[in-house]
């Protein structure tokens, strides 16, 4: 599909007063996106796994105003409190998507949003919730078109998941996900994500990921800022081109069941995320000391057992403990007595892949 085919058209009907309610996962990504173009437009492709815990559940209340107003009005309120520093992202959001959905100028807004792990902290809120806000808006559009199709409605979700945030575009459908084109990916696409088009061997259709909050503070550091700084990187050309080869090596990995090919593929895209960081111009870290413990730690219990057990990173300090449903006990054991001690108030959450995004009747589900 291409951009134009997106545009919404219809310029007569009219909503009244309403709401819509979804929820949707974040995502970790295992080879990763960073580095973008104008209208996030993803510089290299990124496969991501999608989770079920960490998630945002998001109310979008709308109201219709007499007159069209190209100045949205909106409200945003975070666990039950008032958020005017959100309200920027938003509004840029709202800007980037009104040509596509142009009937949202005919409302006024209010958002209800919370999420079930800490915001800004480098487990993918701004995926979570502005891929949840996106289906909101699409359910809007679905109820001026009824006849739109479900395959439609979520590509035009993640298209416009990915405008707000784009690793929004991974959150809509789950649960291997692919964003941005590779030659060896069917329908792949730069605009929107797509579910993995292969089979996927049973034993990554069950994987577990333990978050460990290292630092469950703001990143010092956005992502943004982040993706911004691959323009003059050195070293950008040549990352783009491992994450090309990666992409290839992994597709064939989830479709064969290949552990050890796994692991040395997402431990390596991982280091390589934070590497980009390290050599930006300026410079910046944010992996913690208590990160770089568990890695160890990982690494010498893997070599001791010879467990199926491997970790990842988002932009943060977290560690993504990945590990397959088979040895849940023993590794759960090493995770709780091992490598909580080094997260902050020794908390964590216990997640797993999950299905992708859902509508609810209530914020409260």
């Amino acid at each position: 599909m291409k951009t134009k085919d997106f545009i919404y058209k219809d310029t007569l009907r009219k909503l009244s007063k309403g709401t819509f309610f979804w929820k949707s996962p974040s995502n970790i990504a295992l080879v990763k996106y960073w580095g973008k173009s104008a209208d996030q437009i993803p510089k290299n492709p990124s496969l991501s796994f999608t989770l079920d815990a960490a998630a945002s559940f998001t109310q979008l209340e709308y109201t219709p105003i007499e007159n069209i107003s190209h100045e949205i009005a909106f409200e945003v309120y975070l666990d039950d409190q008032k958020k005017d520093g959100f309200k920027p992202k938003i509004a840029t959001f709202f800007k980037r998507i009104e040509i596509y959905v142009p009937f949202i100028t005919r409302y006024r807004y209010k958002i209800i949003t919370r999420n079930t792990f800490p915001h800004s902290s480098g487990i993918a809120s701004s995926a979570s919730g502005m891929s949840a806000l996106a289906l909101c808006v699409m359910s809007m559009e679905k109820a001026l078109n009824p006849s739109m199709t479900d395959d439609f409605f979520f590509k035009k979700s993640s298209f416009l998941a990915r405008l707000g945030s784009g690793s929004a575009a991974r959150s809509v459908k789950g649960s291997v996900v692919v964003w941005g084109h590779h030659i060896e990916i069917p329908q792949s696409s730069d605009l929107y994500a797509v579910a993995f088009p292969f089979q996927i061997h049973p034993v990554f259709k069950n994987f577990h990921d333990t978050i460990l909050l290292v630092d469950k503070g703001t990143k010092k550091v956005s992502s943004s800022l982040g993706h911004q700084l691959m323009n003059q990187h050195p070293f950008s050309e040549e990352r783009f081109k491992q994450a090309h080869h990666n992409m290839a090596l992994l597709s064939k990995v989830l479709q064969t069941g290949a552990i050890k090919p796994f692991i040395q593929i997402v431990e390596s895209e991982a280091l390589s995320l934070h590497a980009m960081m390290m050599t930006a111009d300026p410079y910046f870290i944010l992996m913690q000391p208590n990160t770089l413990a568990i890695i160890h730690k990982i690494w010498a219990f893997r070599e001791q057992t010879q467990a199926t057990i491997c970790f990842t990173l988002d932009a943060g300090a977290n560690v993504h403990v990945l590990y397959p449903e088979e040895e849940k006990k023993l590794i759960y054991n090493f995770i709780v007595t091992e490598l909580v001690p080094y997260c902050e108030n020794n908390q964590y959450i216990c997640d797993r892949i999950g299905e992708g995004s859902k509508p609810l009747n209530t914020i409260d589900k």
